[in-house]
């Protein structure tokens, strides 16, 4: 009796030591079930359970968590331990991430490769501080506007109800004080905004916009490249610190290859995305996406414009140093790459 009585306890120690090393990551993405992102999040996850063996699962929640600032919020409060946001997720996050964003700054995706390298190690600290770990760096392609009417000049865009993320108030100020109509809301509630006319106009990159069906009512996109839309990979520091020290390299590893697969991947959809829309639905009657093209003088009134705001963006939408830095390694890169400076 005695001698069951041990191999028992022996067995629960055993069964309760296992239970104890697995470590269960929940993620929450704006991304769409089955979407690219989606798809590249759940081979991370793959990776990491080959990698550790098991130990450490991922489970991924693709839409269905709310907007970027509620996913942030529920990391914080622990109800998820890992998130999957763009820029302006990130921002709620640690405001820098921003500069890879600013309006008409960087122009190829050379460019943002360049400024990347060099400015998110320096990132990375400032988020670890705040208690989080980046896994990955992303973009989801070029920001373009789309919209219900034709849209060709900066004035004609501050005709329209134009959508803007909810949540940040110098951002919306800054909208309004230059001129624009600016309509703050969840990312989630785009495609219902135009459809009631709450908004005539969105921000989006082609791409997200062939996935939600925003072309379908909003049918004209200007040819302008607005900034690339970024974004990154975290999770929590205290769960981070909870995996086993030698599983961190390999399983950071994972996650930063499944990053370089994401953005090859999605750059060259992004193109692809364009052609389908602008193509529309064979053998449907569907609406066809029209691609605004603004010549010379066009680009430059908009580069212009945006430019003449830089001063007010620089300390209020972005800390004025990392501003600064952005912009210099801007020119550095492109003067390195062959494109010339400002």
């Amino acid at each position: 009796m005695l001698r069951r009585a041990v191999q028992f306890a022996v067995m629960f120690g055993f069964l309760t030591a296992g239970r104890a090393q697995q470590i269960d990551i929940k993620m929450g993405t704006l991304a769409p079930e089955g979407s690219p992102w989606h798809k590249v999040l759940e081979r991370m996850g793959e990776r990491w359970r080959e990698t550790s063996g098991g130990k450490v699962r991922l489970k991924i929640f693709a839409g269905t968590l709310g907007d970027e600032p509620d996913l942030v919020n529920k990391m914080r409060i622990n109800q998820i331990q890992a998130v999957a946001l763009t820029g302006a997720g990130m921002s709620d996050i640690e405001k820098g991430v921003g500069c890879f964003q600013i309006p008409m700054m960087i122009q190829s995706y050379e460019e943002l490769d360049c400024v990347r390298d060099r400015l998110a190690p320096r990132l990375e600290k400032m988020i670890e501080a705040r208690g989080y770990v980046v896994l990955n760096w992303g973009d989801a392609g070029w920001v373009h506007f789309f919209s219900k009417n034709r849209l060709n000049s900066v004035d004609e865009l501050r005709k329209m109800k134009l959508f803007t993320w909810a949540g940040d108030a110098d951002e919306l100020e800054l909208w309004k004080t230059s001129g624009f109509r600016p309509v703050p809301l969840a990312a989630t509630d785009i495609l219902m905004s135009l459809q009631t006319g709450l908004i005539d106009a969105v921000p989006s990159v082609p791409l997200m916009a062939l996935w939600n069906q925003y072309f379908g009512l909003a049918p004209f996109m200007t040819d302008i490249k607005w900034a690339p839309l970024v974004g990154a990979t975290v999770v929590s520091k205290a769960t981070w610190e909870k995996i086993p020290q030698e599983l961190r390299a390999p399983m950071l590893n994972a996650a930063r290859d499944s990053g370089a697969e994401m953005r090859k991947g999605i750059r060259s959809m992004g193109d692809e995305a364009v052609k389908t829309m602008t193509a529309g639905q064979p053998g449907k009657r569907s609406v066809k996406l029209t691609v605004l093209h603004a010549d010379a003088a066009t680009l430059a009134d908009w580069r212009k414009q945006t430019e003449a705001v830089y001063p007010k963006m620089r300390g209020k939408l972005f800390p004025a140093e990392l501003f600064d830095e952005a912009r210099r390694l801007c020119d550095e890169c492109r003067a390195r790459l062959g494109g010339g400076g400002r």
